[in-house]
């Protein structure tokens, strides 16, 4: 997926009310919108570079959106409205071969018990259809470990449990981790934040939901999926 426009490089000063994020450009200072509702662990701290996107419409309050953040000099993508638009970018292009075969996309589906919407359907050329929930990952701890996710996430349990539903149904349910970061080689629940999510996650793994983790090469041009890594659940 490459960017509509140049981004703006500028440095950050800090990130506050969850989606607000102050910015300081070669001309100012502006006031970006952090498109990102998790705590961005590792990623947000003062003086770090980012880049951001700009918009020319007069509805909107603030004109940039926060894309990326350079940590120790890797590239991590943060806005958390691009996952499902990468993911089904490489369905299309073959990239994540084990989601490759199907006919149709649908996205933002209603379904379940708990009155959930799954990110993506593919229907059509397979038996079964098969329900994709998509993650964005970019916190990573020590040693190339990536960690999701990167605060308390009830909706991320009530996903998996949704997932496992299915399963029991007969459809295809995948967990998908979209990690927006080259530097990692695996995947692994962070339990220490959220152990209610890990927990969740294993008994998804041994009910049958298939968990898939996909390594983005990330620049200040594009953001592609490119590679498969394990999830790891120790």
């Amino acid at each position: 997926m490459k960017f509509k426009a140049k981004l703006v490089e500028g440095r950050l000063i800090r990130r506050y009310k969850r989606f607000l994020a102050d910015v300081q450009l070669a001309d100012g200072v502006i006031t970006a919108a952090c498109p990102n509702t998790g705590s961005l662990m590792g990623c947000c701290e003062a003086g770090n570079r980012v880049w951001l996107s700009q918009s020319d419409s007069a509805t909107r309050k603030y004109r940039h959106t926060w894309e990326l953040v350079e940590v120790d000099g890797v590239m991590v993508g943060i806005n958390t409205g691009l996952p499902n638009a990468l993911v089904a970018e490489a369905i299309g292009d073959k990239v994540i071969t084990e989601l490759t075969g199907y006919a149709t996309v649908r996205r933002e589906v209603a379904y379940g018990e708990e009155g959930s919407r799954v990110d993506l359907v593919l229907e059509g050329g397979r038996r079964k259809p098969c329900y994709v929930e998509v993650k964005n990952v970019t916190a990573a701890a020590s040693a190339g470990v990536a960690l999701f996710p990167d605060a308390v996430s009830e909706r991320g349990s009530r996903h998996l449990r949704e997932l496992m539903r299915l399963k029991r149904l007969g459809a295809r349910p995948v967990q998908l981790y979209c990690v927006q970061r080259g530097d990692v080689n695996e995947v692994r629940p962070a339990d220490a934040i959220d152990y209610e999510y890990g927990q969740t996650l294993r008994e998804a793994l041994a009910a049958g939901v298939e968990v898939l983790a996909y390594r983005a090469r990330v620049s200040s041009r594009e953001i592609r999926l490119a590679d498969r890594i394990p999830v790891v659940c120790p």
